[in-house]
């Protein structure tokens, strides 16, 4: 897989197996995706919106909408005592370099 891409760490006591959507759509493991230290490293750039600016809240707040990119990543997983859990909307980094 190439270097480029985004990263997104998993959070504490996901331990695999799991399951990585992005956008809703299940992702494959090799293909889709890697998983590397504790962190997910897909091959493709995922884009979030981060904090929303000043002016597009105030423009918002009038009812005109702006619209950015945002790449939603869920994991899915099951906790050791048989309990399914879902970290939703995981925070996407991008490598350095």
């Amino acid at each position: 897989m190439r270097e480029e891409g985004s990263v997104v760490r998993l959070p504490a006591g996901v331990e695999p197996p799991f399951q990585v959507y992005v956008n809703g759509v299940l992702q494959e493991e090799g293909r889709d995706y890697e998983v590397r230290d504790g962190a997910i490293a897909f091959g493709r750039v995922l884009a979030q919106e981060g904090k929303v600016s000043w002016w597009r809240w105030l423009i918002g707040a009038f009812g005109i909408g702006t619209y950015r990119d945002h790449d939603a990543v869920d994991v899915r997983y099951t906790l050791p005592d048989g309990r399914p859990m879902v970290a939703e909307n995981l925070p996407v980094d991008r490598p350095a370099g």
